[in-house]
């Protein structure tokens, strides 16, 4: 086959595919069957391979290429992406009509909107080809994500005409998609994402494309720079010529002319809000006329002609049918609240967790309670209320618990603090959480033995204490329920494995009260040996950076306990490790990581902060406490701050624990 022949071929072949996928992933009206796309991406394939200097940005082919980035480029938008303002109620909503009517001559409509819970991005297309795509950022500067980007099909690579145009919209994940992605993961052993906004997010800042491309991501686009340039007049018109050029757009939006049709839409789908496919967390309302939006212009930070408004959390109502107590390793007895099966943001909850004495005496949620029930953060199952008309006259007000649930000792309030405890060291419940911390992942890391498997060896009375654990043979843990050879000899190497452990991670395994890890580091790096440490005074212990006289005198009250002396000198007659390891610096090649200067703030959650720092340090980077303008990276956990807000200013980046997590795997 000659040149021309083939350059005809591909363009029909280029051709072909785009619509077939337009069908597929735009119009959700696929028109043939999968093996015959297959077939003939196939022939095209070969063909480039034939010919590729006849390869074109806009083939298929070309969604997802081999290179993979070692970090993002910054996008200055010429125009700044800007946020939209937030109300939360239809009183709210109304007054933002009449101000914005006050300053129009004709009477206003509103292209009514879903607002669609993801990640904003920005597309640039130059004679009607896709050449690039990037993140909002702090709407100033952003990410060039356009590899990423090309692996999405529903972002079309060619448009129907040859305009050259800016749009912007949201990149979400689907809930199918999700659902199938943490299942992935958790079989492959890695954390879950904690919904689809972060799954889409950790999945758009992949620095290898091939990873985003398996991820089912999609897009809305809902917005047309310089839309004058096009003759369109109106926000609905705008809709209209995006999908006709090839975009994917939401079939939801529709024109409303009062405040009837307005509040219909949104009481439509707050209903139907989770049978959609996707996550939406609200509507937003937009003057439909684009003059008003010329005349009105915008804040510095959102559009005077658009605001959204927020659905509350998903609420229902269930009856409280029981109050059980657990008790936590720490000895803290937690009340919880079990209920009727309900459905909450797409998953039934039957427990909520009522934190301690004083929040169930506030809420005052008595058995029989009709109450309401939420997810705080769409996440964590939480009682707003009771709801006191339908309250039975006999219900009498829940007794707090004077005495531990498990072995029955009093409980106690340690300095004034609101939670319970059982401070019985022979509590079987202090017990068996006690050895599940021992074995977790921050401590002796004891892969293998979970709740389920410590329960069983303390029932069978094979374990006693952490140091029984050490005495386990292959005879005992046979006798576990579904305890075959192989998973009893993966066990106990675990166990073997785990007594050569540098000593602050045993530290941080006894479960001393204020001891976390990185506090069990700070205090063996300083003593270099357990045994050195139980030798400190207060003084000692408190002079050291970061400790204080709380940990101090908490250290020094534990070890002079006589059951933990003998518990000490059981863990060093079975050979565990006393002393501090220090870690060589680990021999890596450069990675994403090398040379960056790294922040971390907020919570984690799968990772302890100092295991991160360490982690970092040991691979190149260098681990700051503040952002400035010369930190490249911000590594995100819950409840950030200030930091966060700098670092937005700044256009740093900014990463979550899961893409943190993704690229230490990498």
């Amino acid at each position: 086959m000659d040149k021309a022949t083939a350059a005809k071929q591909i363009d029909q072949l280029k051709k072909q595919l785009n619509l077939w996928s337009q069908q597929y992933y735009v119009e959700d009206a696929p028109s043939v069957a999968d093996q015959v796309y297959d077939q003939k991406y196939q022939q095209l394939q070969q063909l480039e391979k034939t010919f590729p200097q006849l390869i074109t940005p806009d083939s298929p082919t070309q969604r997802v290429g081999g290179q993979v980035l070692t970090s993002f480029q910054k996008k200055t938008h010429e125009i700044p992406m800007l946020s939209l303002g937030d109300v939360f109620s239809p009183a709210e909503l109304f007054e933002f009509d009449q101000r914005l009517q006050q300053q129009t001559e004709d009477a206003l409509e509103y292209n009514c909107e879903l607002k669609i819970d993801g990640l904003a991005i920005s597309l640039i297309y130059r004679d009607g080809v896709f050449v690039e795509g990037s993140t909002r950022g702090n709407g100033i500067i952003g990410e060039d994500i356009t590899n990423n980007l090309k692996t999405i099909k529903s972002i079309p690579l060619r448009l129907t005409e040859p305009v050259s145009l800016e749009v912007r919209g949201e990149c979400y994940m689907p809930k199918k998609a999700f659902v199938r992605l943490n299942q992935q993961r958790e079989e492959a052993g890695q954390p879950i994402f904690a919904n689809p906004r972060n799954a889409a997010a950790g999945s758009l800042r992949q620095l290898d494309s091939r990873i985003t491309a398996r991820r089912h991501l999609s897009t809305f686009i809902y917005y047309l720079m310089q839309p004058e340039n096009f003759g369109l007049k109106t926000q609905s018109e705008v809709i209209s010529q995006l999908s006709a050029w090839g975009f994917k757009v939401n079939p939801e939006s529709r024109v409303a002319q009062t405040h009837a049709q307005i509040n219909a839409y949104l009481n439509e789908y707050q209903s139907k809000r989770p049978t959609l496919p996707y996550d939406i967390d609200g509507i937003v309302l937009k003057a439909n006329s684009l003059a008003v939006h010329q005349q009105v212009g915008n804040t510095v930070k959102a559009p005077r002609w658009a605001i959204a408004y927020k659905f509350p959390p998903d609420e229902q109502e269930t009856i409280v049918r029981q109050i059980e107590w657990t008790v936590g390793r720490t000895g803290v007895v937690t009340p919880t609240a079990v209920m009727d099966p309900v459905r909450l943001a797409g998953t039934t909850v039957s427990r909520a967790s009522l934190h301690n004495p004083d929040y169930l005496l506030e809420k005052d949620i008595r058995v029989g309670d009709t109450v309401k029930l939420h997810k705080a953060g769409d996440i964590i199952p939480e009682i707003s209320e009771v709801v006191l008309s339908k309250r039975p006259e006999q219900l009498q007000p829940t007794e707090i618990l004077q005495r531990c649930p498990i072995c029955q000792a009093e409980l106690v309030h340690l300095d004034e603090e609101v939670a319970l405890r059982c401070i019985n060291p022979k509590c079987p419940a202090l017990i068996k959480e006690s050895i599940i911390h021992f074995a977790s992942r921050n401590a002796m890391e004891i892969a293998g033995l979970g709740p389920r498997i410590v329960e069983q060896l303390y029932q069978k009375k094979l374990v006693a204490d952490v140091a029984d654990l050490y005495r386990l043979t292959a005879a005992e843990l046979l006798q576990l329920d579904k305890f075959k050879e192989k998973s009893t000899q993966n066990l106990l190497a675990a166990i073997e494995t785990s007594r050569q452990n540098s000593a602050e991670r045993l530290l941080f395994g006894l479960g001393i009260r204020h001891v976390g890890s990185k506090a069990a580091k700070l205090l063996l790096e300083h003593f270099g040996s357990i045994d050195n440490l139980m030798k400190a005074t207060e003084t000692e212990i408190a002079e050291i950076a970061s400790i204080g006289p709380v940990i101090a005198q908490s250290v020094v009250t534990y070890f002079a306990n006589q059951e933990v002396q003998q518990l000490i000198e059981e863990l060093r007659s079975v050979g565990v490790n006393f002393k501090y390891l220090r870690a060589a610096p680990v021999a890596t090649q450069a990675n994403f990581f090398t040379g960056k200067r790294v922040v971390l703030t907020g919570k984690l959650q799968q990772l302890t902060r100092s295991a991160a720092k360490e982690w970092l340090e040991n691979h190149g980077a260098q681990v700051t406490g503040n952002v400035s303008a010369k930190t490249d990276l911000l590594v995100v956990g819950q409840d950030a701050g200030s930091k966060l807000t700098k670092a937005e200013s700044l256009a740093v980046q900014i990463i979550d624990e899961a893409r943190f997590i993704e690229l230490m795997e990498a």
